[in-house]
C-alpha cells in the first residue's frame, strides 16, 4: 500500500507529510484491500484544506475532505470520517455475506 502526499498552492513540510502518512496508515486496519491513499493539502480562502482519497480494490474510492484553521486537526478529522466510511462499508459487506449464508442454509 502506498501513501502519496502532495501539496496544491502550498509547500508540504516534512513534519506535515510524516504526520499525514502516519494517520493514513491507520486506515489499513479498517479494510484489507486498500491499494493506495492520496493526501492532497491545499490552501483555500486562507484556510488549509485536506483531502484523502482511498483507493480500495473492488470498491469505489472513498473520499474525505476537511477545511480548518489547523492542518493537523483537519487531517485528524478527515481520518475519522474515512474510518467511519470504511467501517460502514465492511459492515455492509459482512451483512451481504451473512444474508447469502442464511439463504444457503435456509
Amino acid at each position: 500500500m502506498q501513501v502519496k502526499v502532495t501539496g496544491r498552492h502550498m509547500s508540504v513540510t516534512e513534519a506535515i507529510k510524516s504526520y499525514a502518512e502516519e494517520k493514513a496508515e491507520r486506515l489499513i486496519r479498517f479494510h484489507r484491500r486498500i491499494q493506495e491513499i492520496r493526501v492532497v493539502l491545499d490552501f483555500e480562502g486562507g484556510l488549509p484544506k485536506v483531502e484523502f482519497i482511498v483507493d480500495v480494490e473492488r470498491a469505489g474510492d472513498f473520499v474525505g475532505h476537511e477545511t480548518g484553521k489547523d492542518v493537523y486537526a483537519a487531517i485528524d478529522a478527515v481520518v475519522d470520517k474515512l474510518e467511519r466510511q470504511l467501517r460502514e462499508h465492511q459492515a455492509r459487506i459482512k451483512q451481504r455475506h451473512k444474508g447469502r449464508q442464511d439463504e444457503a442454509t435456509g
